[in-house]
């Protein structure tokens, strides 16, 4: 295809090819797009340009000249610099052999990768609200200290002291959104510490409609973990409890011995169970469940499932769950020594016994 002042000025991109599928010329905007000069791009293959396995090359062997032309709906291109982009490409034969490309970005696929874009806008988003909510956790925060000082109430000080540890909490998550940093790490805490601060969030959200019981086993010994996340994971499946309708929900504690989590073998882990007796796991929504943006209400988020699984995996542990209509039970096993750890004991006791026999 020869250049022509039309094609010259189109800010449509359009490129065309010779026989064998090699560049032979391109427009100003088919460069632009691609973010290198129309000299880098001449000569080079359509196989050199697809970066998906030789999709468009065979595409293009498939098309004879008076074809129709065809669309091939998101496609990805890579530039002789490396970099990939993104759009819906018209490819047509034309009368030479050759080939005509003709680019197209959508408002829905502007060029780049779809993939990464709502993650972007979605941090983005987020950092303005965590900025955002910064003013009023300090009002919060203030509002708490003056009733500590003038309550007199145990019952009241303890609603207070949740409070502030509340506040405390989602101003280090306000902080982890507007200044990511690498996970902290983990630290000795009882499991019944956590739970009893989410059984006080619940008592509080639910007050007198939701029997809230514990049923814990007292002798469970400390585990590593990260008591914020854990409260936000184990706080996150209350919720969904208390938003399904349940009329009771029993928080309990057991020990698992030689339990295997993924594929790596425990010699003791910590199960937690949320049991409550609302509707349910909606049957269509049972394989889906942890995916993100999945969520059997209108108004739910459908993020935390996700983010308490997450959390599991941060700790080497486990989310599971079954259910049906009356009875739902979310388990959550949580190793109580890193493996890394265990492995370490494990060789110091096979030394010691080595040592014994010798």
């Amino acid at each position: 295809m020869p250049d022509s002042p039309a094609l010259e000025a189109l800010a449509t991109p359009v490129a065309w090819t010779d026989g064998d599928g090699r560049l032979t010329g391109c427009n100003p905007a088919f460069a632009r797009w691609l973010g290198v000069s129309a000299r880098r791009l001449v000569g080079q293959t359509l196989d050199e340009l697809d970066a998906e396995d030789g999709r468009l090359a065979d595409l293009a062997a498939r098309l004879d000249e008076g074809d129709a032309a065809v669309l091939v709906r998101r496609t990805r291109m890579r530039s002789p610099a490396g970099s990939e982009h993104f759009a819906d490409l018209w490819l047509s034969r034309e009368a030479d052999g050759g080939l005509r490309l003709e680019a197209h970005a959508t408002e829905e696929f502007p060029g780049e990768d779809p993939a990464t874009l709502l993650p972007a806008a979605l941090s983005a988003a987020l950092k303005g609200l965590a900025h955002e909510i910064r003013n009023p956790l300090a009002g919060l925060k203030g509002a708490a200290q003056l009733l500590a000082r003038r309550s007199e109430d145990a019952n009241s000080r303890e609603l207070i002291d949740l409070l502030r540890a509340e506040v405390e909490r989602l101003e280090a998550l306000v902080e982890r959104l507007l200044n990511p940093a690498p996970p902290r790490a983990l630290a000795p805490l009882n499991i019944h510490a956590v739970l009893e601060r989410v059984r006080l969030l619940a008592d509080a959200e639910a007050g007198w409609a939701v029997k809230i019981e514990r049923d814990y086993d007292p002798s469970l010994p400390e585990l590593r973990g990260d008591a914020d996340r854990l409260t936000q994971a184990l706080w996150n499946l209350v919720r969904n409890a208390l938003e399904s309708g349940a009329g009771s929900v029993t928080l309990r504690s057991r020990a698992e011995h030689h339990v295997l989590i993924g594929d790596v073998a425990h010699r003791l882990a910590i199960r937690v169970e949320i049991a409550d007796d609302g509707r349910g796991v909606p049957e269509e929504l049972a394989e889906r469940i942890f995916l993100p943006l999945v969520s059997g209400r209108a108004e739910g988020t459908g993020l935390g499932l996700p983010l308490a699984q997450q959390v599991a995996r941060e700790h080497g542990g486990s989310l599971g769950y079954r259910s049906r209509p009356g009875h739902t039970v979310f388990t959550l096993l949580l190793p109580c020594l890193p493996p890394e750890h265990e492995a370490s004991e494990a060789a110091t006791a096979d030394a010691s016994a080595q040592a014994g026999e010798g």
